[in-house]
């Protein structure tokens, strides 16, 4: 989306790479005013590992493996381990890029031979385990999140062979005394959340923070230096106010249920932060007519793109019939919003996460108004996306990855 205006946009994201996301990368690298200073791969979609080889993948094709990419959370907050939810294969593939990645390959697995004790990992701390071993951790008081589901619950999605990570520096079952912490201590913080605060001092409020994913990573920069990272603007894929959510309970989105948490914390922290959740990324559906100029350039690169929207665009028409006309732009409408805050029309209130569930107490990742906030006036409001120039967008977005497309002949 190209800005009439001459001024650079300074971005770092966090992205949890499946096929909106490497999407979203795209029109990022379409704009010649925007200089992406580094991309945090975090846990959601996929494995923060394969989120990471996606996105190194997807910026080589495009001819942008200058940018770096950063090791960003295995887990979320809550919980030490993290397993893909099992639905998330059918809306990005097994390997979260449609099956079309020109990546490396899938990691290698690790069985431990000690269930429920030990826990060796590979060099990419990935292990794998079985069903009973699962359950072995769980009746230990282990945490271990399933697509934002505690395993055990009934929308703990497992897949068949579930995956897990293990904690940086750990190799054993953790106590449940440990799983306590509200947040990463600061010795335990991300390559990524350190890259984020680093861009947040260099460029204060010049700089845009994207988060396509989970906010975990958000969450941790924040804690390392607040006063900084509350000077950048924050452009979070996630949540919804109006409309019915994406999970299993119809009133959440994925990004918040995965770490509700961390979300609640971003959107208490006092930070310029703008909501694109369900309200209006479910207006912006791509349908396989808007991606045919996009094949016109005949390279790697375009039949890639062009492949891996295809695979999207099905899977949401099998999916819910209100998408057979094409596939939610999630992550590119945030992304757009980065670079262009008029695309949206926004209500601004202040917002806060609900961390639990029952009688009671709400339900578990669902974004809504903080009611703290009406009676108190400094509060600081979210920007929650609920209109949006639907046309403008879907034009811009089309036009400027076919650019880009043609660019790379």
């Amino acid at each position: 989306m190209t800005n009439p205006q001459t001024d650079i946009h300074h971005i770092v994201a966090s992205m949890d790479t499946g096929i909106d996301d490497a999407l979203a990368l795209a029109l990022l690298l379409a704009q010649p005013n925007v200089r992406l200073h580094g991309v945090s791969a975090s846990y959601g979609n996929v494995l923060e590992q394969p989120a990471a080889r996606n996105t190194r993948a997807v910026l080589s094709l495009l001819g942008r493996s200058d940018i770096p990419v950063f090791d960003g959370a295995r887990h979320p907050s809550w919980a030490p381990y993290f397993i893909a939810d099992a639905g998330c294969a059918q809306f990005h593939g097994s390997d979260g890029l449609g099956d079309v990645s020109t990546g490396d390959g899938d990691n290698a697995d690790f069985t431990p031979t000690t269930p429920g004790e030990t826990l060796a990992s590979d060099a990419n701390g990935l292990v794998t385990l079985t069903a009973p071993q699962i359950r072995n951790l769980t009746e230990c008081g282990t945490a271990i999140s399933v697509g934002g589901y505690q395993v055990g619950e009934k929308h703990a999605d497992l897949p068949t062979m579930p995956e897990l990570t293990i904690p940086s520096g750990s190799a054993h079952t953790p106590t449940p005394e440990k799983l306590e912490f509200p947040q990463e201590s600061c010795s335990q913080a991300t390559a990524g959340a350190r890259m984020i605060v680093d861009a947040a001092r260099a460029f204060g409020p010049d700089l845009t923070i994207l988060v396509t994913g989970p906010l975990t990573d958000i969450d941790t920069a924040l804690t390392l230096d607040p006063e900084a990272v509350r000077q950048a603007r924050i452009v979070f894929m996630g949540g919804t106010l109006t409309q019915e959510g994406n999970c299993y309970d119809l009133v959440c989105e994925t990004n918040m249920i995965q770490d509700p948490e961390a979300a609640d914390r971003v959107l208490r922290s006092g930070a310029d932060v703008t909501m694109v959740g369900l309200d209006v990324t479910h207006r912006c559906l791509l349908g396989s007519s808007d991606i045919t100029p996009w094949n016109a350039a005949h390279t790697e690169a375009s039949r890639f793109l062009t492949a891996i929207a295809e695979f999207s665009i099905r899977a949401n028409a099998a999916s819910e019939p209100i998408f057979a006309a094409g596939m939610p732009l999630h992550d590119p409408l945030a992304a757009a919003v980065a670079l262009d805050a008029t695309l949206v029309g926004t209500l601004d209130l202040p917002m806060c996460v609900e961390t639990r569930s029952g009688d009671g107490t709400g339900v578990r990742g669902r974004t809504i108004g903080n009611p703290q906030g009406f009676i108190d006036a400094s509060l600081c409001p979210t920007h929650v996306a609920v209109g949006v120039d639907r046309e403008r967008f879907l034009a811009r977005f089309t036009g400027d990855i076919a650019n880009l497309l043609t660019s790379l002949r």
